[in-house]
């Protein structure tokens, strides 16, 4: 742990994305000189095909550019109007979000990067959680899961950029949208200004993430291109632009040299010009918003993208800090859960969506989330505690058709540098660009000024149409108009791409194409293009064969729906069209200088086309475009981590997973004699019969997947853990709550002038308690008191050992929010102790801090806790109260870090922990509920072996079984982890997955269930150890950091 010296002197979880803000004042336009494109524009055009290759390298001197006229204070990461620029390369800035403190085991970070890169990403982007970071006040902690060090040498070694968003407000659907804690209690000024005890409160920890960050900047040889500031925000409410001209001092004065970004929630404009500007803006954007319930039911795209691009920052790349790739689901009985989710942004939306965002010309856009993970312990706000997101990496981290998807789109985008470079031509609201003879479908036309390449995005003009469709094209190209022979095809909610001009490999034009492109490269000595379509379709393109035809392979024994045809316009050019019905890859072409490949889209989807490191020399050997240039096809497997080259060339060493056995198929340089896999050798396989290219092998799992089995989780051992409501409980070790005073702005309700809010104490998250004193005279005969704990919170209430009543919160699926109560709770007959000492107990349940509310970030200073409090006729004396144990400063874990314990006695004593002896505890069963039958909490521990190979990847849930319906809350402890919080009478969550890591998968593990039973009646909670997922793997390393139970710092 680090120590830093203080400095001395929408609701923000809707997520904007829509048309109609404010503007700022546009930048200066860069003017186009006329006689220039002319010249180009003839230039191209007369140009032969023979020298279609040099045709590519018309691009304007970066080198010649200032740092600050492109934007950063590095050379090595600029960007003009078009795209970011890297290393001199022009980059397609292709990212996911990734928060790795929702992944808190750091082994399996590159798991994460490695699953992105071969998706055909190169970027992800990461918020950073103040926090977590930075607990207390003078304290920043980058030990453990908190680590920005292990995040960017995995990167590095994967060849993954990285943009780090560190806020310090992030919002991201956690608690206080990432603020730290004591933050929301100590700080008087206002949150998110230029207010000085906020710039106090701030500065150590941005401080500290510039500590870490700053040596793994891309001129330092790091994968670090660029850092956003702060996180969806206003610039002309007070104190706010002054507050991102601090953030951006602080960054220029540390040694940051990379671009400093926004993310604007909406249109709205800020931060391009004026206080607080940033260098390079962007835009979020949500168009399907947050309601799953109705997966089916879309609303239209946005259409003004690229007008609103125009207006506002025209000489810059338009940029998508946050482009929806799924959807956070909220508590309550209405919320679908994550599977409509992943429904309602799955791969028809990805197609529509994600092209129509292609054709507002953005070349910058990270999708939010790529892996979503878990919001553990008491990181959530105003979701529980799966973080799925419905994304394309599950929870678990399995692939999904999302996936499937995104990758087809990736290893296109990867595929094609000319796509990097394009200027918005027209659409269909245009007559010149409406080359469409179906009014029903919208096209828009991209096409790159130096090279000519076109990219037609074709969609349906009504986006949430499932009617299917058809359209003829008439193109121009630089051999002239080119009517496109065949209909060209929409099947319902589905967006194409249609190329004309386009270079595959080194050299080799296609004219036009119907038919997607999966890959196009160099792969040994060849140019490789890898082409896809749906089976139900019929698919065109026409391409120039070079070379000597491969002796194996025949012109006439091509596919019988297949039509190769050479055009009357050049005995050199030839059009291929496919009918529908194929199914599996085929051969189009095969010769010593080229291969051409199409299958349906389905089967396309099972290849991958990992990348080829560069000279072991360069840091940057694994940066595609930078340092790594070629890369190889494999189909089949589950998936595919990374190819490289061995043995001078002649043997193709590769890493991946399998789900299952299989053919694996190969294409790669032709010098290849052998392939490993994951270190075994393979052997030099088969030629795939029609297609000698192509190498197929037989590949099967090391050990049979089915056979890995759970243990059940039996053996239970019990103990109560609510002795506060007993008579001789003693809380003097207890935090008095006395305070008059509060940052809050939101007052208490009524009292006797104490402010019993529990983060004013040090206690904000989890479970707190409250015990209230009075001398009772016998006429007491209820209290009043006002609740406050959050979105779906519970508070149970005993008048000594006596349950009077629960006051619920609530959620319904983000409706019906109840984040305070007031309940009036009557004393029953006997409970009372007339001229004794009695004790009002509370048991609240704090569901996390909210986040920023439109203009006004302290709508996180929340008064969780008792707003209001009144005991009919009498008063009393003390008010203690009690969360985990240390507070913000003192608290013992410092591994797990703060928001993994609340306040429960077990909590307290470190019940949960591994190691603690439980063997003088009661056997019973957790499926038996309390012993009492009655409201109470208690705590049920007990430990099994796992014994799993270390090849295997094997993902495990933790499941309740038992239905929605029961007032009772579990807390769901892992190795001492807080890995789920059920909320039985609300729910949706039932399931609960917990990575390797946190589970030992070669040694004991330790379960523990703080079970709240909110009514006297029975529970009986049912809960399974599941296999999700087996896969034989080439992930290694997994390491656990489970520190076991210790009397220090514990009572």
């Amino acid at each position: 742990m680090k120590q830093y010296a203080p400095m001395g002197s929408k609701p923000a979880h809707t997520k904007l994305g829509e048309s109609g803000a404010r503007l700022t004042p546009k930048k200066s336009r860069r003017i186009r000189l006329l006689a220039v494109a002319l010249c180009l524009w003839t230039s191209l055009f007369l140009s032969s095909v023979l020298s279609w290759g040099a045709q590519k390298s018309l691009e304007p001197d970066f080198h010649s550019l200032s740092p600050s006229a492109s934007g950063g204070r590095t050379e090595d990461v600029r960007f003009d109007k078009y795209s970011m620029i890297i290393k001199g390369q022009r980059v397609f800035l292709h990212s996911g979000e990734f928060h790795t403190w929702r992944l808190p085991v750091p082994s399996l970070w590159p798991d994460i990067l490695e699953k992105a890169k071969a998706a055909g990403l190169n970027a992800v982007s990461i918020y950073t959680h103040m926090g977590l970071i930075n607990p207390s006040r003078g304290v920043v902690d980058f030990d453990g899961f908190r680590a920005l060090k292990p995040l960017y040498e995995a990167a590095m070694a994967a060849g993954i950029w990285v943009v780090v968003r560190p806020g310090p407000y992030i919002n991201a659907e956690t608690t206080a949208g990432g603020i730290a804690h004591w933050v929301t209690a100590e700080v008087a000024g206002r949150l998110r200004t230029n207010d000085s005890d906020w710039t106090e409160a701030w500065r150590d920890y941005i401080l500290g993430i510039i500590e870490e960050t700053a040596p793994y900047q891309i001129n330092a040889g790091g994968p670090v291109i660029a850092i956003q500031l702060d996180n969806e925000y206003t610039q002309d409410y007070p104190g706010h632009g002054e507050y991102y001209e601090e953030l951006k001092k602080v960054f220029h004065d540390s040694g940051i040299v990379v671009p400093l970004t926004y993310n604007d929630p909406n249109q709205g404009g800020n931060f391009i010009n004026g206080t607080g500007a940033v260098d390079l803006y962007g835009m979020d954007s949500y168009p399907q918003r947050f309601d799953c319930s109705h997966p089916s039911a879309w609303r239209p795209v946005v259409t003004n993208y690229h007008e609103y691009h125009e207006r506002v920052n025209p000489s810059q790349p338009w940029y998508i800090p946050e482009f929806q790739a799924g959807s956070y689901d909220a508590w309550g009985p209405g919320a679908p859960g994550y599977a409509p989710c992943a429904e309602l942004t799955g791969p028809a939306f990805q197609s529509v969506f994600n092209l129509q965002l292609w054709a507002s010309n953005a070349k910058l856009i990270n999708y939010y989330m790529l892996y979503g993970g878990t919001s553990w312990g008491g990181l959530p706000f105003p979701v529980y505690t799966s973080y799925d997101y419905g994304a394309p990496i599950s929870e678990s981290r399995a692939l999904t058709t999302k996936y499937d998807e995104l990758k087809l789109q990736g290893l296109f985008v990867r595929s094609s540098p000319d796509f990097t470079k394009t200027d918005w031509i027209g659409d269909s609201r245009d007559a010149q660009s409406n080359v469409s003879t179906n009014p029903d479908v919208f096209l828009t036309l991209l096409r790159n000024p130096d090279s000519h390449a076109s990219f037609y995005i074709a969609r349906q003009n009504d986006s949430t149409s499932t009617a299917n469709v058809t359209f003829k094209m008439t193109v121009d190209t630089l051999w002239g108009r080119q009517e496109i022979p065949l209909p060209i095809a929409l099947d319902g909610r589905e967006s194409k791409v249609v190329v004309t001009d386009y270079t595959f490999g080194a050299n080799s034009p296609l004219r036009y194409s119907t038919a997607a492109i999966l890959f196009a490269g160099v792969i040994g000595s060849r140019d490789v293009v890898f082409l896809h379509g749906k089976t139900s379709q019929s698919h065109a393109f026409s391409f120039f064969p070079t070379g000597t035809p491969n002796p194996w392979f025949r012109s006439t024994d091509l596919h019988s729906l297949v039509r190769m045809t050479e055009t009357e316009r050049s005995k050199r050019e030839t059009e291929v069209t496919l009918l529908p019905g194929i199914d599996g890859v085929i051969t189009i072409y095969d010769s010593d200088t080229q291969l051409v490949l199409f299958a349906d889209s389905k089967t396309a989807a099972t290849f991958w086309a990992p990348v080829l490191p560069g000279p072991s020399e360069d840091p940057f050997r694994a940066f595609w475009g930078i340092g790594a240039t070629e890369a190889v096809l494999v189909g089949g497997p589950y998936l595919v981590r990374s190819a490289a080259l061995e043995d001078g060339g002649a043997r193709l060493a590769l890493r991946g997973d399998l789900r299952e056995g299989g053919r694996l198929t190969v294409v790669g340089p032709l010098g290849v004699r052998s392939v490993t896999w994951n270190g075994m050798d393979i052997g030099s396989g088969d030629l795939m019969e029609g297609a000698n290219s192509l190498r197929v092998f037989d590949l099967q799992p090391r050990v049979a997947l089915a056979r890995v089995r759970t243990p059940e989780l039996t053996g239970w051992r019990y103990a109560d853990s609510l002795p506060e409501i007993q008579d001789g409980f003693d809380d003097k070790e207890w935090v008095v709550a006395d305070h008059t005073e509060t940052n809050v702005p939101e007052k208490m309700w009524y009292g006797d002038g104490r402010v019993l809010y529990g983060c004013d104490y040090g206690f904000c998250e989890n479970v707190v308690l409250w015990r209230g004193h009075f001398n009772a005279s016998g006429v007491e005969k209820s209290v009043n008191l006002s609740i406050n704990g959050g979105e779906a919170f519970a508070a149970s209430v005993w008048l000594n050992d006596v349950f009077l009543n629960t006051s619920y919160g609530n959620s319904t699926n983000n409706m019906n929010i109840i984040e305070e109560t007031d309940d009036l709770f009557v004393f029953p007959p006997g409970a009372l102790k007339p001229g004794e000492d009695n004790v009002i107990t509370i048991v609240q349940d704090n569901m996390g801090l909210n986040e920023t509310d439109g203009d006004n970030a302290d709508t996180s200073k929340n008064p969780r806790g008792i707003r209001g409090f009144t005991l009919a006729n009498g008063s009393f004396s003390d008010w203690k109260v009690q969360g985990k144990i240390g507070g913000y400063t003192r608290y013992p874990d410092k591994t797990r870090g703060i928001f993994n314990e609340g306040g429960l006695f077990g909590e307290r004593r470190g019940w949960h922990l591994p190691g603690f002896n439980t063997s003088a505890w009661k056997p019973h069963e957790l499926s038996d509920g309390l012993p009492s039958g009655e409201a109470g909490v208690g705590f049920f521990v007990t430990t099994f072996r796992l014994d799993v190979e270390s090849f295997l990847d094997v993902h495990m849930s933790f499941t309740f079984d038992d239905p929605l319906g029961p007032a009772y809350r579990a807390f769901l402890f892992v190795n001492g982890w807080m890995m789920g919080k059920r909320v039985a009478n609300l729910g949706p969550q039932a399931k609960f997955p917990v990575p390797q890591g946190i589970l030992d998968y070669s040694g004991e593990n330790t379960v523990a269930v703080a079970l709240w039973s909110m009514e006297n009646e029975t529970i009986s909670p049912c809960l399974r150890l599941v296999v999700d997922g087996v896969f034989d793997s080439s992930l290694s390393g997994v390491q656990t950091n489970n520190p076991p139970w210790s009397n220090t710092d514990r009572p």
